[in-house]
């Protein structure tokens, strides 16, 4: 992928983010999404060789779009300024009831690549069964968060989306792990930056990145499905 391209393309997105700008330069955002799908495929074939379970996802169906849903939100800039995908099995990338960890990554245009995995504020009913199935494996969570890869590249789960003040309803306040119970999502990332004289290293970083998160990733699908989940 033209790494240089897209950033570029970004940057020019973040400083004119309108749909005039946009519908301007579409040829060129076609030309890099194809090959942002072209990445995200071959990420698909790397992962799947330690993840059988996202082998079969869809590339077109892990890509994000770039227009914002702006109904609720006081930004109404129409589009992102950044590309990003999220892997997961049966293309589920999103949060649903069901459940289950997505690996996520994506490119912004001051050069910069996020990535991460796990559940990220997930609905209410499947965070309250990770929250029973950190209680009910306890010794697994905590093997998980001890994972030499886990931490070396992540340190521990994060908690940018912010944390609850209290125990939630129901949960022990006096449980060994109760800082990790109030939490709202279950998800670690960490921040890059590209090596944009060297595209070809990007799907080689995001595997080994996607790899070092499979502790998480494994225990998450794990956790049991309930009747009102299924």
């Amino acid at each position: 992928m033209h790494l240089r391209d897209l950033t570029q393309f970004l940057t020019e997105l973040g400083e004119n983010n309108n749909r005039p700008w946009f519908l301007w330069n579409k040829p060129r955002f076609d030309i890099l999404r194809t090959e942002f799908h072209e990445v995200v495929t071959e990420l698909i074939r790397e992962l799947s060789k330690f993840d059988k379970e996202v082998a079969a996802c869809d590339p077109k169906k892990a890509i994000f779009r770039i227009y914002r849903d702006t109904r609720f939100s006081n930004d109404k800039t129409p589009y992102k300024t950044y590309f990003s995908a999220g892997i997961a099995p049966k293309d589920k990338r999103r949060p649903s009831e069901a459940g289950g960890p997505t690996y996520y990554f994506h490119i912004e245009g001051d050069g910069r690549l996020l990535f991460g995995a796990g559940e990220y504020i997930p609905p209410a009913p499947r965070l309250k069964a990770i929250r029973e199935h950190v209680v009910n494996d306890a010794t697994g969570f905590a093997k998980m968060l001890k994972n030499k890869h886990l931490r070396e590249t992540y340190g521990s789960l994060r908690e940018d989306e912010g944390k609850l003040q209290r125990p939630p309803k129901g949960f022990d306040p006096d449980h060994p792990l109760v800082e990790y119970l109030k939490l709202k999502s279950y998800f670690v990332w960490v921040e890059q930056p590209l090596d944009l004289n060297a595209p070809e290293k990007l799907v080689p970083q995001l595997a080994r990145g996607f790899k070092d998160a499979s502790a998480l990733v494994t225990w998450l699908r794990g956790v049991p499905q309930t009747a009102q989940q299924e």
